[in-house]
């Protein structure tokens, strides 16, 4: 494996450019002011409440309605980096990326032309358990599925010793993350104002104001003073805290399922005045738990009839029902010539290299190299249904080898990424921890984004894993403008 590419030193151990002026800084800080400025922070976020339940599943909304075990995210002092010319071109390729996606959503809901065209096998999308036959035909507002988008993009190092960015995955459906981005840089603001007065960092704090606009932009035909709320699973989701904060940063209200009820073909909302109409849903409920009338029977978390109304138009669902397809682990491979057949161009965003297993050639690459690879179920999540070959033993490795030969088709492999490191203060000291970063990209009436995203860190020494749930913490991610 290539040694990780350091996001603030060169192989030769210099200081890359745009992290001169705060390395200058960090060597005149005391070890004992840094440690009271991380018991400060941590004060500040307990008596916020910015914690979260941990379930155990993947990085995304849970809609369990059992609590779990709340835990503080850890927020680590250094902030990851990046100068303005990456970002211009982190943000094309994002940009390209879910306009690609959002084309594809619709094309597999209407004519389905890449599956006829045979660029994504049809059985992929059509017996894939994301793919809802309810959405067939359905027109929704300026043909946009994924109004909120957050794009895993990791940094990989190459021979040359330069580092090579790439997406690791596309969360389409309910993302999680982007209200501790907006903590981190309120906190790094409050502990450490002299830094940003020594940098040109850019801003963040305008992203309630830009998923407003959002969410606004998509209501339906002939609403022009739209009512948008956010729907939350309740007070023990494990992003709860996240719900409640966008909702009171936009101004508008937070409801559960309970709060709604559908009359003569709308959605309202019960409130101390009476019932009013409700024009776009925000939702952080899973698709299978939205309207037990059409999905799960015995879901009490959405609104009994909410399909029917989204059907006929009268109400925006963000994200769209049936976004799910697009960022599933059998459809990711495909992407790539995804952005080629809808927008003829070629991406600016690369995937990590992928093999799939239905594919005859791919599977007996993987089966004889599993040891060097790490082997996904397509619809595994929260690191189950995986195998993390180099830290695998030969029995573990020869038992997954049965399963995957067993049902090739329900597995991808990738070669294990070395993810890039960043300078964090852990007990120690400072050292190299790996990260990787969210952007959340937003898609209304046109696709945009503050700069960064949510850099999340493994503070577990050599780790690779940057979940919440699994011990990892988060940084405050800086745009420098150039």
């Amino acid at each position: 494996m290539k040694a990780p590419f350091d996001e603030m030193h060169t192989p030769a151990r210099e200081v890359r450019n745009h992290y001169r002026v705060y390395d200058r800084w960090l060597e005149r800080q005391p070890p004992e002011t840094m440690r009271s400025r991380r018991d400060e922070a941590e004060m500040i976020f307990r008596r916020v409440g910015i914690t979260f339940a941990v379930y155990g599943a993947k990085d995304e909304d849970a809609n369990s309605d059992n609590g779990g075990t709340e835990r503080l995210i850890p927020f680590d002092l250094i902030p990851r980096v990046i100068p303005g010319h990456e970002w211009e071109t982190l943000e094309a390729g994002l940009r390209q990326r879910v306009t690609t996606l959002n084309r594809f959503i619709h094309d597999v809901y209407h004519g389905q032309e890449i599956l006829k065209a045979g660029i994504v096998p049809a059985d992929q999308v059509l017996k894939n358990s994301q793919f809802r036959p309810e959405m067939m035909g359905v027109a929704v507002p300026g043909n946009v599925y994924s109004h909120v988008a957050g794009i895993d993009i990791v940094r990989a190092g190459n021979a040359d010793g330069s580092g090579s960015y790439y997406v690791l995955e596309d969360n389409l459906r309910v993302p999680s993350g982007v209200s501790y981005m907006l903590e981190n840089r309120k906190m790094m603001m409050r502990l450490f104002p002299e830094l940003f007065s020594m940098h040109r960092v850019a801003p963040v704090a305008h992203y309630p104001d830009l998923l407003l606009e959002t969410l606004r932009a998509v209501a339906p035909a002939g609403v022009n003073e739209p009512t948008v709320v956010v729907l939350t699973p309740g007070m023990y989701n494990s992003a709860y805290f996240e719900h409640a904060f966008l909702a009171q940063q936009m101004g508008v209200e937070l409801v559960e399922g309970q709060d709604l009820v559908v009359k003569d073909g709308f959605v309202f909302m019960r409130t101390t005045q009476g019932p009013k109409r409700v024009d776009v849903i925000y939702r952080r409920v899973d698709d299978d738990f939205l309207d037990p009338k059409a999905f799960r029977a015995d879901s009490t978390l959405g609104c009994e009839g909410l399909l029917d109304v989204y059907r006929a138009g009268n109400v925006t669902l963000s994200n769209a029902i049936g976004t799910g397809i697009a960022d599933d682990k059998s459809i990711y491979p495909f992407v790539p010539k995804m952005v080629e057949f809808y927008l003829g161009e070629k991406p600016i965003l690369h995937n990590v290299p992928t093999y799939l297993c239905r594919d005859a050639d791919d599977l007996g690459y993987v089966l004889a190299n599993m040891k060097d690879l790490v082997v996904k179920e397509v619809h595994g999540a929260g690191g189950y249904g995986m195998l993390v070959g180099p830290a695998a033993t030969q029995a573990e490795i020869d038992e997954f080898r049965a399963v995957v030969r067993g049902n090739p088709g329900n597995y991808i492999a990738q070669p294990t990424l070395s993810l890039s490191t960043c300078p964090t203060f852990v007990d120690s000291g400072i050292a190299p921890r790996h990260i990787d970063l969210r952007p959340f990209v937003l898609s209304g009436k046109e696709v945009q984004m503050v700069p960064g995203g949510l850099t999340r860190v493994a503070l577990k020494e050599g780790s690779l894993v940057v979940n919440s749930s699994q011990g990892g913490g988060t940084k405050d991610t800086w745009v420098l403008e150039d």
